[in-house]
């Protein structure tokens, strides 16, 4: 207890020291929000991937699909390296740096109003993100406080409100660049942390070679199996579908979440973008895929502890912390370092968005006029306050499990503005009723869902969401008005623009 003590007193230290250190980049809004536009490859890189990766994942998620479909869920992982990583930053990243410091925007809501020329569009999507952004924060803390429940046997209310405490502490002083570089060195804890709890964990049922024979023999007659002999050890596992659902959702998802986009505008210079791919790529493959290939043997350790006597319903959000109970002393420390970091980087990116949201994008021009500089920075730092208030009091009361709470977050945020995002950086005549139908849709898919539930499942509501938006924004673009060419082109001239580079890069013609 004293060891885990210790590495906690340490960890929180550190948070607070670098939030000290960044205060220098907090005496304006583009230093606050952004870092200045001057946080290079490494940090960008640790910043996107520790943003994507959180408690929701490595307990949530893993546990629960790792359940459901066995070794195959490592899929998911694959998935989240390879499209919600390696391909975003191809496709998003040099895009989204010119264009958005092109349009003067710090946000996504501010894009959508300068790209689209639309002020109410930009309202509306600050609403969209401050409302939605809150369930998946609630999300993180559940997943941590189970974890921090099961090492140190600490009430999960303590743990929420401290955990909540040392976040608002380090991003309030110094914001953006305080969660760079804290990613950062949450990022190594989390790329060591993995690697020595798989080994651990596997170890500790003979080997992996022993683990996945014992996978193997699972009874077909298992409902889960579906009937399939040796199903949670196959390729696919038992139920390809809904896993290539999960993979949609977690994967494509990152393209239209506003605290993940942001990670872009941020960019200093062309090396921070090939550099950063390679780094956030290779990241997610160790620390999702890692996660998920645990979670994918939770079926060796089955407990009644892990049942709901009420329900008789698998509590989900158990398996893994159940997993990692047996580990030794210390090795339960790293991890819950491990998860601490993940969280944290989570949480200090999602209030930071949320806060810059609601104070640039809602507050500022239309219910608080003439905001200076400083204003805008307090404010902002105020609403960190509140929006943190707010998700611990959910939290307290999580209405359902982990999963499902992030299902609900990502299918609104990523349906309504996936398509708008991505069709807007590189096709020219996309419209205002095309944006606000996406709006529409995917706020509206997944809200209707919630209450009457037509779609079994919220994650799989979520990915049809993110589906359906790319498929009606085309067709709506077409049947609607268009905008001004001139002022299109205007927006898309920054594109055309000549830079000079090394041959290195680029052969002469």
């Amino acid at each position: 207890m004293t060891i885990k003590i210790l590495l906690l007193v340490v960890f929180f230290a550190m948070m607070v020291g670098v939030g000290v250190y960044s205060r220098k980049h907090t005496t304006s809004v583009d230093g606050f929000v952004l870092g200045g536009r001057s946080v290079g490859p490494w940090l960008t890189a640790f910043a996107y991937g520790t943003s994507y990766f959180s408690a929701v994942v490595f307990v949530g998620y893993a546990g629960q699909f790792g359940w459901k479909y066995g070794v195959a869920s490592t899929w998911i992982g694959i998935g989240n390296a390879l499209l919600g990583s390696l391909l975003a930053w191809v496709v998003l990243g040099r895009r989204t740096r010119v264009m958005s410091q092109h349009l003067q925007s710090k946000t996504m809501p501010d894009f959508f109003g300068e790209r689209y020329g639309s002020k109410a569009l930009k309202i509306v999507a600050s609403i969209i993100v401050f409302i939605f952004l809150i369930p998946y924060t609630a999300s993180v803390y559940n997943g941590l406080s189970r974890l921090f429940g099961m090492a140190f046997n600490i009430p999960y209310t303590v743990c929420v409100v401290v955990m909540a405490l040392f976040t608002a502490i380090y991003v309030i002083l110094g914001g953006y660049m305080a969660t760079a570089i804290n990613d950062f060195i949450q990022g190594v804890i989390m790329l060591i942390g993995i690697v020595v709890v798989i080994a651990s964990v596997l170890n500790g049922q003979g080997g992996f070679m022993a683990a996945i024979q014992t996978m193997a023999e699972i009874p077909s007659d298992v409902p889960a199996t579906m009937g399939q002999p040796g199903a949670f050890t196959s390729f696919f596992g038992p139920d390809p579908l809904n896993l290539l659902g999960v993979i949609i959702l977690t994967s494509l998802g990152t393209w239209g979440l506003p605290q993940m986009i942001q990670k872009f505008y941020a960019i200093k210079d062309e090396k921070a973008i090939n550099t950063g791919t390679v780094i956030s790529t290779m990241f997610a493959f160790v620390v999702a895929g890692g996660s998920y290939f645990l979670g994918g043997f939770g079926r060796l350790f089955q407990d009644d502890s892990l049942i709901n006597p009420d329900t008789g319903v698998m509590i989900y959000d158990a398996i893994v912390p159940f997993m990692l109970s047996k580990l030794p002393d210390i090795l339960i420390g790293i991890v819950v370092v491990l998860v601490l970091s993940a969280s944290m980087s989570t949480l200090s990116s999602l209030v930071l968005t949320s806060s810059s949201t609601l104070t640039l994008d809602f507050l500022k021009d239309n219910f608080l006029k003439n905001m200076s500089e400083k204003k805008q920075v307090v404010t902002m730092q105020i609403l960190i306050v509140f929006f943190i208030v707010v998700s611990v009091v959910i939290a307290l009361d999580p209405p359902t499990f982990i999963a499902q709470l992030m299902g609900i977050s990502w299918g609104a945020l990523a349906g309504a503005f996936l398509a708008p995002f991505l069709y807007g950086l590189y096709w020219k005549k996309v419209t205002k009723a095309a944006v606000w139908a996406s709006f529409i849709c995917g706020v509206g898919i997944t809200v209707s869902n919630m209450f009457i539930g037509y779609i079994a499942s919220p994650i799989n509501a979520g990915a049809i969401a993110m589906v359906a938006g790319l498929v009606i924004v085309p067709i709506v673009s077409l049947l609607t008005p268009k905008m001004e060419q001139e002022k299109v082109d205007g927006i898309f001239s920054c594109l055309e623009e000549k830079v000079t580079i090394n041959k290195k890069h680029s052969l002469e013609l």
